[in-house]
Formats: structure tokens, C-alpha cells, sequence
């Protein structure tokens, strides 16, 4: 029997059944706020060089809880809640920025940095009349603080005091194939792209962890041989199962094999390029790898695409909908020609990209699909019933280690099946 503190419906024996109402009930979106996002868990908040210098910020999420990473004069980042302390409007309106301090606009509180309550207006009243009492003490008051840690210029924050070290977090597989894409460069903001997609966060994280779609679905990964199942690559999932990493390198030999035109799917297509330079590029980091999807649990991903790296930020909206952050990056170290391979690559991503834009939508057909599916469940056995690692890529598995740590955070045991 499946325990759960949460007094959801009985969950599928295993890992290879994944109950559709897990997408659209809106209690179990409320557990998930508490238990994972203001859980012992890191999430992803925003690039280290975004807030390089004293004074200033920028407003992020965790999951739905807006939040302020700052860096103050000592030269370390602090981050807090988006929240006034008084009546809970926002604290800061703008995306970035430089300050001193936070001012509420509503009634004029003031925090440091830091997050600290400093200042109250008119607390000690007018003319000796109003004003606060006086046992009111403003160390008492202020937003909820987050623990930061940064990862190769990466910045991730939690609420919980009880998260493991981020090195402890993500274990050494995950933390080494994050410095292989940004260890040793400094990135550069190359461009940014918001999306709303019409569907539960957890689908895109699926879709994401998903390297069985990947040549399938996309007709650009497939046509022009940046993505092939029968290429080298593997997957990395971690012990917990919520972190993973899927790869591929250059086969040339793979590449020219039947195994696509067998399958007589829409990815294997006659289609050319009119400008085939968009995929000229370089070896990344000096090896033969020209794709790595790598996410960390619940939400984060890091990319390499060819020559076009970027992070992705996954933020619940709702139910059925997810927002989306694309931060495109380059590296001062980047010579010009390679900074222009990455602008004409960014094409491949983002909403409108040549790759990503049929996960924009497939999400949405999913959604729209169970809507009277509750009580039926996804079949994920491709690949077995494990959430391992793997050196084949037509496997299932990572999506079962997500759902792995996603039960586990969120209480839920079912019996799992050996």
C-alpha cells in the first residue's frame, strides 16, 4: 500500500507506471511548493556573473516563491524571499538592477541586502500618536533566507538548513560534467527567452530526462545527424535518481547506418539546409561530445547543443502551466568566431528553435490528452523497470529516477518491484 502524507490516491506499484492525476490535481501542486521547492532541495536562481558586483540583484523563483539574490558590500550573495514583512507585497519590481536597499512601494518598509528589516515609516508615530508598539522589534521581521551555494558560476538556493552540501547534493558524475561545460570560462549572457507552456512543470522535466524522444520527435536532430540513438553517448542517472545527464558523440559509422530508415518515422526526413553553415562549429571543450542534457532535481538543466550552451530554468505556474527561462551563454574566452558560431546556433533553441520547439507543445498535448484519463497511468518500461545509468539512450530510465526522488520527497512509498 502506498503511504503518503499528502492522502493522495493510491500510486502505481513501481516505477514504471506514472498516474496521470499526478498532473492535475491541484493538492498535490500545493505539496509539491512545500515539500520540493521549499523543501531540502537546491533549485537553480540565476548566474553568478548576474550579480557580480556589490549592489547588485536580481529576482528570481523557487518554484512559485519569488525571490531577491543580492550581493552586498561585504563582496557575498544573500538571498530572501521577494516579500515584504509587513502586508507581503513584492520588494523588488524590476528583474535586476542596482541598489542600496528594498523599499516597499506599499508602506515604505525598508530591508538591507541582506534582507534585514532597517527601517519602518512612521514607527514611532507622529506627535507622540500611532506608530508601532513599543515591543515591536524589527530583528524579529523580515523575508524567509535562503542557503546559497554556487556551482561553476551557477547560483542555487534552498530554504531548508537540512539540504546537503551542493557537492554532497549532486554527487560527483553530475558536479564533474558541469565543469566540463562551464569549469575554467567565465560566462556571457548572449541572449534570454521566456516561453509559457500550456502543461503540468513535471512533463517538461520528463521531456526533458527523455532521451528516447529526442531523435524521434525532432525532425533537426535527426535529419542533420546532431542526435541519433545508434550514435556513442550513455545516460548518468544518480543514486537518488533526480539528477541526469544524456550524451552523444560524433559516429560518423553510426551515423550512416539503417537503423532510422527501418523505423520509417518522421525524424529520418530529406530535408537540407539552405545555409549549412548553422551547424559549422568547434569542439566544445576538446572532445568528440555535441550534445549533453544534464538536469538536477526538481528543475534545473544545463545544455550543450553542438556550440550553443545554456541553462533552463523550469518554474510551476499552475497546474497546467510552466514557465520557462532560456539564458544563452558565451564565454569571455570565446574568440570572435566563436561567438558567432554560438549567435547562429542559439537558433536551435527556445521557443522557436529549430529543435526545441516541439517540446513547447508536446507537453500540451499531454495535458490535453489525459484530461479524462485520471485514474490511467503512463507506461515508462522502455528499458526495464531501473532508474540507472546506462549506455544505451532508447531506455526510460532517468525519467524513472526522477519519479525515484519525486516520490521520496514527496512521502509517497509505493513497493517498488525488483
Amino acid at each position: 500500500m502506498v503511504t503518503s502524507t499528502t492522502e493522495l490516491p493510491d500510486w502505481p506499484d513501481g516505477l514504471t507506471r506514472i498516474p496521470y492525476w499526478a498532473f492535475q490535481r491541484e493538492d498535490v501542486y500545493a505539496a509539491e511548493q512545500e515539500k520540493l521547492f521549499r523543501g531540502p532541495y537546491w533549485s537553480y536562481l540565476c548566474l553568478e556573473v548576474e550579480v557580480s558586483s556589490p549592489g547588485q540583484f536580481r529576482t528570481s523563483f523557487v518554484g512559485d516563491t519569488p525571490v531577491i539574490v543580492a550581493r552586498d558590500a561585504d563582496g557575498e550573495l544573500y538571498a530572501f524571499e521577494n516579500r515584504c514583512a509587513h502586508r507581503g507585497a513584492l520588494l523588488a519590481l524590476d528583474d535586476k538592477g542596482t541598489a542600496k536597499d528594498f523599499t516597499c512601494v506599499y508602506h515604505a518598509w525598508t530591508y538591507n541586502l541582506q534582507g534585514d528589516l532597517t527601517g519602518v515609516a512612521f514607527k514611532d508615530g507622529i506627535k507622540g500618536k500611532g506608530g508601532m508598539p513599543e515591543s515591536f522589534c524589527m530583528e524579529a521581521h523580515g523575508p524567509r533566507k535562503l542557503r546559497l551555494a554556487v556551482v561553476h558560476g551557477l547560483v542555487f538556493g534552498s530554504f531548508s538548513d537540512d539540504v546537503d552540501d551542493i557537492e554532497d547534493y549532486l554527487g560527483d558524475e553530475i558536479m564533474g560534467r558541469i565543469e566540463r561545460v562551464l569549469g575554467g570560462r567565465t560566462p556571457v549572457v548572449l541572449g534570454r527567452f521566456t516561453q509559457m507552456l500550456p502543461n503540468n512543470w513535471k512533463l517538461y522535466v520528463e521531456n526533458v530526462k527523455d532521451s528516447y524522444h529526442a531523435s524521434i520527435l525532432h525532425l533537426f536532430f535527426t535529419t542533420f545527424e546532431i542526435n541519433r540513438l545508434s550514435q556513442r553517448g550513455a545516460i548518468i542517472v544518480s543514486e537518488d535518481g533526480g539528477h541526469h545527464v544524456s550524451y552523444s558523440a560524433i559516429d560518423r559509422e553510426a551515423e550512416r547506418d539503417a537503423a532510422y530508415s527501418e523505423q520509417n518515422i518522421r525524424s529520418d526526413s530529406g530535408y537540407r539546409l539552405a545555409d549549412p553553415s548553422l551547424l559549422e562549429g568547434f569542439s566544445e571543450v576538446g572532445d568528440d561530445t555535441t550534445l549533453q542534457i544534464l538536469s538536477t532535481f526538481p528543475a534545473f538543466v544545463l545544455q550543450q547543443i553542438q556550440n550553443s550552451v545554456a541553462v533552463r530554468q523550469i518554474l510551476p505556474r499552475g497546474v497546467e502551466s510552466t514557465q520557462l527561462n532560456w539564458t544563452l551563454l558565451g564565454f569571455e574566452e570565446d574568440t570572435p568566431e566563436q561567438r558567432k558560431v554560438r549567435l547562429k546556433q542559439a537558433n536551435l533553441v527556445g521557443s522557436a528553435g529549430y529543435i526545441s520547439m516541439e517540446d513547447g507543445c508536446v507537453g500540451g498535448f499531454v495535458q490535453r490528452g489525459v484530461a479524462g484519463a485520471s485514474d490511467e497511468a503512463a507506461v515508462l518500461e522502455m528499458g526495464g523497470a531501473a532508474a540507472e545509468s546506462s549506455e544505451s539512450r532508447v531506455t526510460e530510465a532517468s525519467i524513472r529516477g526522477f519519479w525515484k526522488a519525486y516520490l521520496a520527497g514527496m512521502g509517497i512509498r509505493p513497493e517498488v518491484q525488483a
